[in-house]
């Protein structure tokens, strides 16, 4: 069985539109699984620039999957404890919540398996 890392990354701008309203944060933060292929998401480091808390939400099919808060001028870096196996043919995606009109950049590293 041959594994594949996957990486979604960067530091991103964002102005956000409410905690309760979470919105993609970058085209390139999308990644499709392919058929016939399981994706397994690893880990995920992000940091914040902004002077509030923001969540980064990942997205399975429009549907969220994890929640990863980040505070005010803060990181994190969470190892999942709990992995599960994302089929071919889903869809996977970060998303951003923000306060409404809060600006700021957000880094991101999510780390992802295929096999």
């Amino acid at each position: 069985m041959i594994s594949k890392n996957l990486f979604l990354q960067g530091i991103f701008p964002f102005e956000g539109i409410g905690v309760e309203k979470p919105v993609p944060l970058h085209s390139e933060l999308a990644h499709f699984v392919p058929d016939g292929v399981v994706n397994q998401t690893l880990y995920f480091r992000g940091g914040n620039s902004s002077s509030e808390l923001i969540t980064v939400v990942l997205m399975r099919d429009g549907v969220p999957m994890r929640y990863f808060p980040i505070g005010a001028k803060g990181d994190v870096h969470v190892p999942l404890r709990v992995v599960e196996d994302i089929d071919g043919g889903s869809m996977i995606e970060l998303f951003i919540a923000a306060p409404a009109g809060v600006r700021g950049s957000v880094v991101v590293d999510l780390g992802m398996v295929e096999h």
